[in-house]
């Protein structure tokens, strides 16, 4: 994709409509236009057949459609997740994963080339930051596997930003994508199927709340105390627990949603009892869910997922404080799905 070309997932209806009356069309070919990027997910400009062959020619040599080539792609030996490497215009390269469950089609994509958060278990945090994405690269990474679905006679369920990057990070663009995904005239796409991800943001957070988004919140914790998290999270020493929790429970209070908290598991680190009581204490009585994940090992980390026996431990005693949680599936571990991975690997070649 040339990078002088306008990508037209940056924009929205009214400023479709501006840039087609720049070439001198009408605005009703703004409309036509949308219905191919969002309804019929449209690779090509030559097929969108319901305008003038002229439009057709004029659209290709002024703008773009796609995220960038597909250059590497992995499939797990279930066939039931599938990881690709888009290559951007300036060479940047992100990574998006498509998971089949039974009833669900859920899209990871990524919202950052890297991530300047350094998580060390992250396989993106150990590569570090390189820019955040336009509102089109988040957007195309669901186009192109809506698509893709759609050829199969599926379509999108769910999207993640628990890609590469951190969400929060790249604010503007993160919710105006997700604007342009649930917009009913464009994907249209609930907003209670997309989940944000933050490792803790903390005036992020109160922001998205003042926004009273109807869109999951996810916040990666990780750790209960801040010297266990200050060793895992370098951003927690900005940011630390007693700010984010009382971020979580204002977010709570003012859209009155249930928050998620994501905690990969590492054995022997933050597995312990003591952890999961330190967890239990301070989610108590919070209108919130954990979400318990072994954690995905990565080649510049030691630390290894917890064994189902400390899974289990950890659960009970979180159950003892009144806190709901999950042991959530792992998809992609033969194909190293976890964020960043991909990346890392094509890196190396």
């Amino acid at each position: 994709m040339n990078r002088s070309l306008l990508n037209l997932y940056d924009l929205n209806l009214a400023e479709l409509t501006e840039f087609v009356a720049g070439l001198g069309e009408p605005a009703y070919r703004a409309k036509q236009i949308w219905q191919w990027l969002y309804r019929r997910y449209a690779a090509d400009f030559a097929e969108m057949t319901n305008l003038p062959r002229s439009l057709r020619e004029r659209l290709a040599a002024n703008a773009a459609l796609d995220v960038g080539p597909v250059i590497a792609e992995q499939r797990s030996s279930d066939g039931r997740t599938k990881k690709v490497l888009f290559q951007l215009a300036d060479g940047q390269q992100i990574e998006t994963v498509l998971m089949r469950y039974e009833k669900r089609r859920t899209l990871c994509i990524s919202a950052q080339a890297g991530c300047a958060m350094g998580c060390v278990f992250c396989a993106t945090g150990q590569m570090g930051f390189f820019r955040h994405l336009s509102v089109a690269e988040i957007v195309a990474q669901v186009i192109h596997f809506a698509r893709e679905l759609a050829a199969e006679g599926e379509h999108v369920t769910n999207v993640v930003f628990m890609g590469m990057g951190e969400p929060l990070h790249n604010y503007e663009n993160t919710v105006t994508a997700v604007d342009r995904l649930t917009d009913p005239a464009g994907f249209n796409l609930g907003a209670r199927k997309i989940t944000i991800s933050t490792v803790g943001l903390a005036p992020a957070i109160r922001r998205y709340a003042d926004e009273k988004r109807q869109t999951t919140l996810a916040v990666s914790l990780h750790a209960a105390t801040d010297a266990e998290r200050d060793k895992l999270i370098p951003v927690n020493r900005k940011w630390p627990i007693a700010d984010i929790i009382e971020a979580c429970r204002y977010y709570v209070e003012k859209t009155g949603r249930r928050i998620t908290f994501e905690w990969a598991l590492i054995a022997h680190e933050n597995d312990t009892p003591e952890q999961a009581q330190a967890l239990g204490r301070l989610l108590q009585g919070m209108l919130c869910h954990v979400n318990l994940i072994p954690l995905n090992p990565t080649q510049k980390y030691g630390g290894q997922p917890s064994s189902r026996a400390r899974v289990d431990a950890f659960q009970q005693e979180l159950a003892r404080y009144g806190v709901s949680s999950a042991v959530r599936v792992r998809r992609g571990i033969d194909i190293q799905a976890g964020c960043g991975q991909l990346k890392a690997a094509a890196r190396k070649l």
